[in-house]
């Protein structure tokens, strides 16, 4: 692993594959809180948690295997595309439905400067972890990484 820049159409790429995913597991939490009663003590908020991160490890899986130079930047660059991609799509998910949550205010808003701040962390960071397992992965198989 060389210091090198990043490969823009890998992390792009990969942007896009944890957006993707997100989108989905997004659209889901909100129908299956809207379904329940008792969504926040219920098991589904943690799982959908872990499947962001998921998403986020895949986004940065993707750019790093498809990067020679620079796995772990680019790991980390495109899971941070696929957080920002996600943040304008979360917004409007709260547009469409009739909750009395805030956007960025109340007792229970979308989102807090805590929660975006974790994302960016989590995004990052899982990401490089991403982009390191494919890195490696590439490595001990042989095979060319930006083939």
């Amino acid at each position: 692993m060389t210091s090198g820049s990043a490969d823009r159409q890998a992390v792009v790429q990969g942007a896009l594959l944890g957006a993707a995913l997100i989108l989905p597991i997004t659209v889901a939490g909100a129908l299956i809180d809207r379904a329940m009663d008792d969504f926040d003590d219920s098991a589904w908020p943690v799982t959908i948690f872990f499947a962001v991160l998921a998403a986020y490890a895949l986004a940065g899986w993707w750019a790093g295997r498809r990067s020679g130079d620079a796995p772990l930047t680019n790991g980390a660059v495109a899971g941070l595309g696929a957080f920002a991609v996600w943040v304008p799509l979360r917004m409007l998910i709260w547009l469409v439905r009739d909750d009395s949550k805030g956007l960025v205010s109340g007792d229970d808003a979308v989102f807090t400067a805590g929660g975006l701040l974790g994302n960016l962390v989590f995004a990052a960071a899982l990401g490089m972890v991403g982009a390191l397992l494919a890195a490696r992965r590439s490595r001990r198989s042989g095979i060319d990484a930006g083939a």
